[in-house]
């Protein structure tokens, strides 16, 4: 189902001189379900993310999508089917430590506010990776500047607009150095402003070899940095592929309603 599109080659000709910043690994479904108690909320959904892509995933409030995100890194527990990370089934890895390896970032921010934004990304690094605390802030240190906010470090979060504390949100994830990152509506708690500002940086996770699965409403995303656009309603996959192909050339009278609402 998986069908790459052609600016993966140009973003590739483009760092030919220079490796990648991250070595994502990829990602398989493979018939995932997901239930609240007898409510089938996603049903057989199966695709693939080859390492160091991006794909969207669109479609309806109430189609799964956040759903599905929280079945990959296993917050909440899949009724069947299978994840798979770089070839290994992750039913068989604890899932505290399926966590450390499939970062997930939220729509709400979800900092500690008493905390700066130091260490707010320091935390999990010494209570879940059990690295000396010098290291973790070395480390947390490393990580605000990836996205931009260094100079940030020592503020606590209602010092920072929600673009910022969004940010350091990103920086806990990659923090933890995941081999795929997913993104939940990560902009929709954003004012208008501070959306363009987010979705650059993680575009630009995506073009340093990142593999991401993002969940978003923001059309314009989806069609400039996705390799592959996924179609959910109803819990299910109704249509995959290309930007070009999901967006100019749809197939299905769904996918056609539910673009002619949005664009």
């Amino acid at each position: 189902m998986t069908t790459l599109n052609p600016r993966t080659e140009a973003s590739s000709q483009a760092t030919a001189d220079t490796e990648p910043t991250f070595h994502g690994a990829g990602l398989e479904l493979v018939g995932l379900s997901m239930a609240y108690g007898s409510f089938d909320v996603v049903r057989n959904v199966s695709f693939t993310v080859r390492p160091g892509t991006t794909t969207c995933v669109i479609g309806p409030s109430g189609s799964g999508k956040s759903t599905l995100l929280r079945g990959i890194n296993r917050l909440h527990e899949p009724k069947g089917g299978e994840v798979l990370l770089a070839g290994e089934k992750t039913s068989a890895v604890r899932p505290e430590t399926l966590r450390q390896r499939i970062g997930l970032v939220f729509q709400h921010f979800n900092l500690f506010p008493d905390h700066t934004a130091l260490d707010n990304v320091a935390l999990a690094l010494w209570k879940v990776k059990g690295m000396s605390r010098s290291a973790a802030r070395a480390r947390a240190e490393q990580a605000l500047t990836e996205v931009g906010l260094s100079e940030r470090a020592d503020h606590r979060p209602r010092d920072l607009s929600g673009g910022q504390q969004q940010r350091v949100a990103i920086a806990r994830a990659l923090a933890m150095e995941p081999e795929v990152m997913l993104f939940d509506e990560a902009t929709s708690a954003l004012d208008p402003e501070l959306v363009k500002g987010v979705l650059n940086l993680m575009a630009g996770l995506g073009r340093r070899g990142m593999t991401m699965v993002v969940v978003t409403h923001e059309m314009g995303f989806a069609r400039k940095a996705a390799d592959q656009v996924i179609f959910m309603d109803e819990g299910e996959v109704v249509e995959a592929g290309t930007p070009e192909a999901i967006f100019d050339q749809p197939q299905s009278a769904r996918l056609q309603r539910f673009l002619s609402e949005v664009l």
